[in-house]
């Protein structure tokens, strides 16, 4: 066996309205000053409500930055970093979907550490400790709540990614309450980029993946691909809900530790210049990075299929590789989801600019299992048009 390194959130709570009540765990665990970071819908709609009077029962005092925005960019982490600053809080909390999240983790790391953020873009560079971090998710998707990775959008639409063991929180609340109300479409964008996360990292040919990963990948695939239909079609089922929140920690736990590859790569740029949000930019390129990676994944491909399609069981191994590419597709149309670059308003002149950034995401790149040039990236878009 292959010398590996597994890292993951030392503490995870799961538990259906532990939000409403969780106030006086944080003021005896963490602090009684804190900065919840979230964004203004969360807040419109009454799903911090809660919370925050948890946290006001039991004598915590905190300032709220709701500016988060999708696809944060450098400005939104600056201005909540500022707050924390001028606020002096003791603890930070991430509330919402993946952006307030790594929002969260970047104040935390910044305020504690001292660092500037042009000095940590990268792996391993961040050396200060952060603050106390607390991190509650409001999507069954983007797993940040498991991963030392944030990601936030440089200049008109690059994605930049900061990777550090110090954004693992110390405490992930995992309320599948707060799920509920989430729109059919954002659920199935959602929870197809968990699923993504736990491909992926399976297939990584990352020097640290590791059989925990293939485990937790595996798992996660499991309970994301029986779960996932009834979540968008029957978002009010708790057990469902509670089901894809939890394989989405799990497919986080995966990927942080056996990090993901060409489908966030092709993925990043359709979000930061065409502000498409990830899930459903992981998905429009998806089933063809999966067919340009078959020739090389058809063992393991052959190995998932049956953990998201069990009628795939039956099915000749050497023909199952084939049948989950096809079949992970027809998943994202049935789940009602855009299938093609041109129905997000992307022209297919802009597919070489694509291909060009894309580039930048050697991070990625290099865990992919076929290599990913410029040409093969190009191809893989027009395939996606």
């Amino acid at each position: 066996m292959s010398a590996f390194t597994f890292n993951t959130t030392p503490s995870i709570r799961c538990e259906v309205g532990v939000t409403a009540k969780i106030g006086p765990d944080i003021a005896s665990r963490f602090s009684r000053s804190v900065q919840v970071i979230t964004d203004k819908g969360l807040i419109a709609i009454g799903l911090l409500a809660p919370f925050l009077q948890s946290l006001e029962d039991a004598g915590v005092c905190y300032v709220v930055f709701d500016g988060v925005v999708a696809d944060p960019p450098v400005a939104v982490v600056e201005a909540a970093k500022a707050q924390a600053l001028e606020a002096n809080v003791d603890t930070i909390v991430g509330f919402g979907g993946g952006s307030s999240l790594d929002v969260a983790k970047l104040v935390a790391l910044m305020v504690g550490g001292g660092e500037a953020l042009d000095d940590i873009y990268g792996v391993g560079l961040a050396k200060g400790r952060r603050l106390p971090l607390i991190l509650i998710p409001t999507t069954a998707g983007t797993g940040s709540e498991a991963t030392p990775v944030a990601i936030v959008t440089i200049g008109e639409g690059e994605k930049k990614g900061v990777v550090a063991p110090q954004l693992l929180p110390d405490l992930a609340i995992l309320d599948a309450a707060l799920t509920l109300g989430l729109p059919a479409s954002i659920t199935a964008e959602t929870g197809v980029d968990a699923m993504v996360h736990a491909i992926e990292a399976f297939t990584s040919t990352s020097p640290n993946n590791n059989p925990i990963s293939k485990g937790l990948a595996r798992g996660a695939l499991e309970l994301l691909g029986s779960n996932i239909k009834a979540a968008v079609e029957h978002g009010s089922n708790l057990e469902v809900r509670s089901n894809m929140l939890l394989g989405s920690l799990i497919a986080g736990q995966a990927f942080a530790n056996s990090p993901v590859a060409a489908v966030h790569a092709l993925a990043y740029p359709i979000g930061g210049y065409y502000h498409v949000p990830h899930g459903l930019s992981n998905a429009l390129v998806l089933p063809h990075v999966l067919a340009f990676n078959a020739t090389v994944c058809g063992d393991a491909y052959a190995e998932l299929a049956p953990l998201v399609f069990p009628d795939l069981l039956g099915v000749s191994k050497d023909r199952r590789a084939a049948m989950f590419v096809a079949h992970i597709a027809d998943l994202c149309s049935e789940l009602g989801m855009k299938t093609q670059l041109r129905q997000v308003g992307i022209e297919r002149d802009a597919l070489a600019h694509l291909a060009s950034e894309a580039m930048k995401q050697s991070r990625l790149l290099v865990n992919n299992p076929r290599p990913v040039d410029e040409v093969a990236a190009l191809a893989i878009y027009k395939a996606a048009w």
